[in-house]
């Protein structure tokens, strides 16, 4: 019996958990799949994604740098990727076209409101950032029809860029970060900047006991905004691996029209992350 393929495309990839968690996934919904990482060069991206579909693969998880060409190569696209302008997951319907999907909100989404019982709905929120990370999110969180949700960035002319693209959707502003004022429920960075023990310079006054932080990256250790966030009084600081387990599982059901349980896959990948410390 031929085993169904799926891959994760990305260049660097040795870090990528993908592989264990399809696994996980698989021996959860009892599905007999063979999921693996593969390093692929960036001069060769297109090529391998065709040839991999031409010879019976079923579908490909794209992560860094490859998303804008992945989304690029699709003859169909739906409408979180078209927004997005990014494809993390790929795989072909039954016309033959290859469909580009984004489930990286909706993971967020998920992770937020499902694993921490958060609640955005009417809720005033802070996105730090304005590149690939937080264009990928934002249809999902404003579908959840926040009071207001405003994009700070160190380069103010693109988050304003990127907060017309998604004026259409619900009340989004963007401004620059010294002028941020008022407190807010919810703020997520989505910059990779605290992985690099770097801050965005925001003013006081933002956080209060009731605020929520969620930070898109995560690490072995406490990132440093969480950190800076945990000082500042907050009810809440989490890091993105529930994000990147239900971004999965998303893309798992869309390949295999199941959706299977993450509570499990996240404790396992947050021990096998303390192990690492």
């Amino acid at each position: 019996m031929s085993i169904d393929q799926y891959r994760v495309f990305g260049n660097p990839i040795h870090q990528s958990k993908s592989p264990n968690i399809h696994k996980a996934f698989a021996e959860a919904t009892k599905q007999h799949i063979n999921y693996q990482a593969q390093l692929v060069l960036e001069a060769v991206f297109e090529h391998t994604v065709k040839e991999f579909f031409a010879t019976g693969g079923k579908g490909l998880n794209i992560t860094v740098p490859f998303k804008q060409r992945a989304f690029a190569m699709a003859q169909a696209i739906s409408p979180a990727a078209e927004k997005a302008e990014a494809a993390n997951t790929l795989y072909l319907n039954e016309q033959g076209q290859l469909v580009a999907e984004n489930t990286d909100g909706v993971g967020l989404v998920r992770d937020i409101c499902h694993n921490l019982n958060g609640e955005l709905k009417a809720k005033r929120i802070l996105v730090l950032g304005a590149g690939g990370a937080v264009r990928g999110v934002l249809q999902p969180l404003l579908a959840q029809l926040p009071k207001q949700l405003i994009i700070a960035n160190r380069t103010h002319s693109k988050a304003q860029t990127l907060a017309a693209s998604f004026a259409d959707l619900g009340s989004i502003d963007a401004l620059p970060m010294g002028q941020l004022k008022g407190q807010f429920d919810w703020v997520i960075n989505g910059t990779s900047a605290s992985l690099a023990g770097d801050l965005p310079p925001l003013p006081d006054g933002l956080l209060t006991n009731n605020t929520h932080c969620y930070d898109m990256m995560y690490s072995a250790k406490t990132t440093v905004f969480n950190t800076w966030a945990v000082k500042q009084g907050v009810a809440q600081a989490n890091d993105g691996l529930g994000m990147l387990v239900e971004q999965a599982a998303q893309s798992f059901k869309l390949w295999r029209g199941l959706l299977p349980p993450t509570a499990e896959v996240l404790l396992a990948l947050r021990s096998e992350l303390r192990k690492e410390i």
